[in-house]
């Protein structure tokens, strides 16, 4: 489905409701990771450069709709404007009287950040009224939040709605590219490594890529899953009982449809995460009783890698382990290495995932994968196929 662009949109003194995902991390008072902010560069750069005004709205947080200082946006307003070169005004609300004088007060190329829209429990209700009172002082309504696109709030529902439509920002328009358009027709052979805690929320993935793929890697604590519906014992590992069955069929229709599904050969273990001094590495088919597989081992490690080589596309979404503690991240590292090492040598690798893209980031080879997504939550989603509403709105479609 094709979403109207910017190129689309008539911006020239009109009042743009710009929804965007400054969700960033603040550590007293201050931006610890400002990539989110530096994403929307582009877009902001694009809407002021044909005439437009700006009305900025975000959430940050989890405030749960009550007023927590500590998580305003005034710090982001700061560091906008110091990545712009130019003045951001900052409201003290998303909504009211203040915020209404200083919109009206914009001029073409004048920029207003408002203030965290979960202050206001209305915004996750996807609240109607709430949405009128957004929209009130804009003409024309921008989605370049990725990382939020998934959701039905009010400022990304509704606000469409009251005006009408809307367009996608160029990062949204980057990353629908990837997800969307290059996925439906990947280069092969096409290779899912796919890890994380919960069988469920990836075996939508599996089921929407598996008549495009050639292999299936499967990693982290979901693994256990697959390993024990094929009668090996996990041990401690984590396992979701209620998922056996679709492990099963995910086997057979990966049978059928001549896909390759690749377990762990080894895997690290120790009695629980919080003894890592204990840890250890063992046959995937020799896990004690009282230990858990914690990250994958090695080998496995090496035989995922020599089936990425072999790879055109490769798709990884998912840390292989507990990846916050060493050494059980040991194996989101590497494979992380490998896909850096062959996007130099011309495969198409696309990381999303919160775990795996942070694995990639603080490893310092974001640069070297050909697309780390900025949304994990909206990126699994459209890895599962599924229909956005906040992105059918903006075409004038129906929730």
């Amino acid at each position: 489905m094709k979403y109207p662009v910017l190129e689309d949109a008539e911006l020239r003194g009109r009042k743009v409701f710009l929804r965007t995902d400054l969700n960033v991390p603040i550590e007293d008072g201050r931006i610890a990771d400002d990539t989110r902010i530096r994403a929307i560069i582009p877009t902001i750069t694009y809407l002021l450069d044909h005439g437009a005004s700006l009305i900025i709205a975000s959430h940050l947080g989890r405030p749960g709709g009550t007023i927590h200082p500590e998580l305003s946006l005034a710090p982001v307003a700061d560091r906008l404007a110091e990545l712009l070169g130019k003045k951001v005004s900052f409201a003290p609300d998303c909504i009211g009287a203040r915020v209404n004088t200083l919109a009206a007060s914009l001029e073409p190329g004048g920029i207003l950040l408002l203030e965290n829209l979960r202050f206001h429990p209305e915004e996750k209700e996807d609240d109607i009224d709430f949405a009128r009172k957004l929209a009130s002082n804009s003409d024309i309504y921008v989605n370049d939040a990725f990382g939020t696109i998934h959701r039905s709030h009010a400022s990304l529902t509704g606000v469409p709605r009251v005006l009408r439509g809307g367009y996608i920002g160029l990062l949204v328009q980057k990353e629908l590219k990837v997800f969307v358009e290059m996925l439906s027709s990947p280069a092969r052979p096409f290779s899912l490594l796919i890890g994380g805690a919960k069988v469920s929320d990836k075996i939508p993935v599996i089921e929407n890529l598996l008549p495009r793929l050639d292999n299936l890697m499967i990693g982290g604590a979901m693994a256990f899953t697959f390993m024990k519906e094929m009668g090996l014992n996990i041990g401690t590992s984590l396992l979701e009982r209620d998922r056996l069955g679709a492990a099963r069929k995910l086997f057979n229709d990966a049978e059928e449809q001549g896909v390759d599904i690749h377990l762990p050969a080894d895997i690290v273990i120790a009695p629980s995460a919080g003894r890592p001094d204990l840890a250890q590495t063992v046959r995937a088919d020799a896990i004690p009783d009282n230990m858990a597989g914690l990250d994958i081992g090695p080998r496995t490690v090496e035989e995922f890698g020599k089936i990425i080589r072999k790879s055109s596309t490769v798709v990884w979404n998912g840390p292989m382990g507990v990846f916050e503690i060493p050494p059980f991240d040991d194996g989101t590292r590497g494979i992380a290495m490998i896909l850096s090492e062959v996007t130099g040598n011309g495969t198409v690798t696309v990381v999303g995932g919160g775990d795996s893209v942070r694995a990639v980031v603080e490893a310092g080879l974001e640069d070297k994968i050909t697309f780390v997504s900025t949304g994990g939550g909206a990126s699994l989603k459209l890895l599962q196929g599924a229909v956005l509403p906040a992105l059918v709105l903006l075409g004038g479609g129906k929730q």
